[in-house]
């Protein structure tokens, strides 16, 4: 199996890293347990990335630690290949979720955990966890740029399992 290009494998349940710049956002994607199925059915299988306009393979579905993720996103005129393996993934009656690490290719170095939660008030709450820094030349160049995307698609993330009317497509 192939080594993530980090040292702190696991840091997005916790404390994130000294050094990488950090993400923390969630968003209430409705009401109920047949919300939760859905989306976390949703999660498991890829299409967080795919609706967020990723392109998307993953090596098993629905996804587990271990899995590899290949992802290919256009900015503009440009294509950037996204390797990415699961380093973490759970599925439980009220809470489910996985992260993925950065492997070599990937244009930034660093996690991002993505979980679902249904809260005894029967809201489902869709949270975002990342921590990163650039992993090539290109993105240590574009650094304002590499920030400005990766705002961008955290919040088509945070859309992608809304209820389809305000998904961003």
């Amino acid at each position: 199996m192939e080594k993530v290009t980090y040292a702190e494998v696991g840091a997005t349940a916790g404390t994130l890293p000294h050094g990488y710049h950090h993400v923390r956002v969630e968003r209430d994607i409705g009401r109920g347990r047949e919300v939760f199925d859905r989306a976390s059915d949703d999660l498991f299988a890829g299409l967080v990335q795919r609706r967020a306009g990723a392109d998307i393979e993953l090596s098993e579905v629905p996804l587990r630690e271990g899995t590899r993720v290949w992802m290919r996103l256009r900015v503009g005129p440009l294509v950037f290949h996204i390797p990415c393996l699961v380093v973490w993934a759970e599925r439980t009656t009220d809470s489910c979720g996985f992260a993925y690490g950065t492997l070599p290719g990937h244009p930034e170095r660093g996690e991002e955990r993505f979980s679902l939660r249904l809260m005894p008030s029967g809201e489902v709450i869709f949270s975002i966890v990342a921590f990163s820094q650039p992993g090539r030349w290109f993105t240590r160049l574009g650094g304002p740029i590499a920030r400005v995307v990766q705002a961008r698609m955290t919040r088509r993330y945070l859309s992608a399992l809304a209820p389809a009317p305000d998904r961003q497509r």
